[in-house]
């Protein structure tokens, strides 16, 4: 319609240049969108402010789409007048780009906000993993006069699912509901996500059931959730329920599909997902959906089959797909594949700690110290610190924060003294501290102690002190939970008579009547 336009020799006008640049942008047609500029620059030497204004701020949302956002700063830059749209448009492109540290300093910047200026930035430090800071931006908004609508209330949710708030997020829905907001497709989607990552998988599905209005992000919400909560049969099924209420499934429906096999140890249904996203729905497998085939089949032991997944890939293996043959091959105590896939991550990624603490702990495992000692000592060379784990466990709407070994914590030596009383008596249930798990070479007294003191068990065990009895314990960890600690747990939660519900950087762990949700298979 441009062209025929353009053609028919009728004058293009702002209204013609921003509908057409704005069509660009929502298809993602980077190279035309950028043809129009040039047109625009070459024909209107000097602009009037009511045509330059809409047509640069399309120009940013255009470039800022297109992954263009330093170009998009540039026009922003060389405007001669600005309006609340085209701050708006340059916060949204480093947002969605991952550069916070820039939209942060940029947010500070702005001469006036809107409800879609809040609402972008809680958002964008949701996703990128700044809950705490998506929280305080959100109470923040409300104190400077602004009503928050749904789209706030999403954001606020989701970060709350970051930090495993689930008080806080309680707090949120039921603000929800005095609003009269309890029906918003976007709310209900971050409700969905936040009870799942908290824990209440339960509270997740009673809404999937309730909300009027469902659309693909819930599906793909909810299937994720039964995922990661080891319920695999489950998110399968739902799955096939989703494609007979004629929903058709995207690229993050199978990769939440996968996941879900790889947790519930489903290798064969694995298998005949991935080839059903091309087959029947178009859907080219990207490297993540690679990744997730190859952590399915290493976690079963299959490398063989692993290894030829890969070789067939149509591109080279990145990073993601190293990774998933590493943590298969310590699992398996495969060393010798796990060091090739090892020096291929840190290859691809040398700044990356856990490449090199992977490497490092398939060498003491297979007790090879010197090699191991090494892989620390390259680790260090090259500047690379490890990110330290940690457990936080929420008590009386407060956070409290366990490292290893912590000395920390006000109340740290009375939860010594409670693990202390409790071990002994899940050693008469059977429970037998697993050493090889200790990744230093010490002396075998000393490896228990150091086991007592991981982070995961601290944070628990201040939880049995501090909750009331019988309430469910609920732990987050930043990183992958221990075999040992894993196995603690399970007598723990005999011996207390409770469930334990951990949360580790991979997924969910419900212990309950010395059994593990994880069939242990993790």
């Amino acid at each position: 319609m441009f062209r025929n336009m353009y053609f028919m020799g009728i004058k293009i006008d702002e209204f013609a240049y921003t509908s057409v640049i704005s069509c660009c942008a929502n298809a993602g047609l980077f190279h035309l969108g950028k043809q129009v500029h040039c047109y625009v620059l070459r024909t209107e030497a000097k602009p009037t402010v009511d045509f330059s204004l809409p047509v640069n701020n399309a120009l940013i949302t255009l470039y800022c789409k297109c992954d263009k956002v330093d170009w998009a700063r540039r026009i922003f830059d060389n405007m001669p007048v600005r309006d609340i749209v085209s701050w708006n448009a340059i916060l949204s492109g480093y947002v969605n780009a991952g550069r916070i540290d820039e939209g942060r300093f940029f947010f500070s910047q702005m001469p006036e906000r809107n409800h879609l200026t809040w609402n972008v930035m809680i958002s964008g430090l949701a996703q990128n993993g700044f809950g705490e800071e998506g929280l305080k931006l959100f109470n923040q908004m409300k104190s400077e006069g602004f009503q928050p609508c749904d789209y706030a209330f999403a954001g606020a949710i989701s970060s709350c699912s970051t930090l495993g708030a689930l008080e806080n997020g309680r707090q949120l829905h039921a603000q929800l509901v005095r609003l009269g907001l309890d029906s918003s497709l976007s709310a209900g989607n971050a409700l969905i996500t936040m009870y799942a990552r908290c824990g209440v998988v339960e509270a997740s599905n009673l809404l999937f059931l309730t909300m009027p209005y469902l659309d693909s992000v819930s599906w793909n919400a909810m299937i994720a959730a039964l995922g990661q909560h080891g319920h695999g049969i489950q998110a399968l099924e739902l799955f096939e329920q989703m494609l007979e209420a004629g929903i058709s499934p995207d690229r993050i429906t199978f990769l939440t599909i996968l996941s879900a096999c790889s947790h519930a140890g489903l290798v064969k249904e694995s298998r005949y997902y991935f080839n059903l996203m091309d087959r029947l729905y178009g859907i080219t497998p990207g490297e993540d959906h690679y990744a997730r085939l190859v952590d399915v089949l290493c976690r079963a032991g299959k490398f063989l089959e692993a290894n030829d997944v890969i070789s067939s890939m149509p591109f080279e293996p990145g990073a993601a797909v190293w990774e998933a043959l590493l943590a298969g091959c310590r699992t398996h105590g495969n060393v010798d594949l796990g060091i090739q896939a090892a020096e291929r991550l840190i290859e691809l990624m040398p700044h990356h700690d856990g490449s090199y603490v992977l490497l490092s702990n398939m060498y003491a495992t297979a007790g090879r110290w010197n090699d191991a000692a090494n892989a620390r000592k390259l680790m260090r060379d090259r500047g690379v610190r490890k990110e330290p784990g940690c457990s936080w466990v929420e008590v009386e709407n407060k956070v409290h924060v366990f490292l290893v070994d912590d000395t920390v914590h006000p109340e740290v030596q009375a939860v010594y003294s409670y693990l202390n009383k409790l071990v002994p008596e899940m050693k008469r249930l059977g429970y037998v501290p697993d050493t090889k798990f200790v990744l230093h070479d010490i002396e075998s007294d000393q490896k228990e102690r150091v086991l007592s003191a991981h982070s995961e068990k601290l944070a628990v065990a201040f939880a049995l002190m501090r909750l009331p009895r019988g309430a469910t314990v609920r732990v987050f960890k930043n990183l992958r939970i221990c075999g040992d600690c894993h196995n603690a747990f399970k007598f723990m939660s005999k011996v207390v008579g409770r469930e334990i519900v951990v949360r580790d950087a991979k997924r969910f762990h419900h212990f309950r009547d010395s059994q593990c949700s994880c069939g242990d298979y993790w």
